[in-house]
């Protein structure tokens, strides 16, 4: 394995130890580079995945830097940016399209506070966390449960047949929840 080079001094001794031991334990085996890309989300807070911890990947592992980004944009569970409390992604795959799963995210938009254009991508594309940082929402292009639509996963929890209404009560019980924790 390569020495990490300077600009990785970024990273605590022990983020580098636990890189360094998911990058033992994964060697040579096939899916290695997602099962660290997972296990490395997961441990972050904010479930998501630093540029310093990718450089850093590329360098030990001798993947390219550019390689290790692909996979890392390609796949819908991985995320670039802090990520909320609580995660809302609702599907808009053609099935679920035609069921209101449109209907859904506008509904959920207005629910949350998140104002047109707090995305990163098209009307259709979105990424978006509530200023408090308590909710996150996203969208895929297809979770490819077509037979349950529309589909919604909350909190990793794939909810099907979903209306405006219950998704607005999942959504109030997660903030009730989380005002009786505080």
């Amino acid at each position: 394995m390569a020495t990490a080079s300077p600009t990785h001094s970024l990273l605590k001794p022990e983020e580098q130890d636990f890189l360094d031991s998911l990058i033992r334990k994964h060697q040579g085996q096939p899916g290695m580079l997602l099962a660290i890309l997972e296990a490395i989300q997961e441990r972050q807070p904010n479930h998501y995945l630093q540029t310093e911890v990718l450089e850093y990947l590329a360098v030990r592992t001798g993947i390219p830097g550019s390689q290790i980004y692909s996979v890392a944009t390609f796949y819908a569970l991985f995320n670039l940016r802090p990520q909320g409390e609580h995660t809302v992604c609702i599907c808009r795959g053609t099935a679920c399209h035609t069921r209101g799963s449109r209907t859904l995210l506008e509904r959920v938009k207005l629910q949350l506070g998140l104002q047109e254009g707090s995305d990163d991508g098209s009307a259709d594309k979105i990424s978006a966390t509530t200023s408090d940082k308590k909710f996150t929402l996203r969208t895929v292009a297809c979770f490819g449960q077509c037979a349950l639509a529309p589909v919604v996963e909350v909190d990793h929890n794939i909810l099907s047949h979903v209306n405006e209404r219950a998704l607005e009560r999942e959504i109030d019980h997660l903030r009730e929840n989380r005002d009786e924790a505080n």
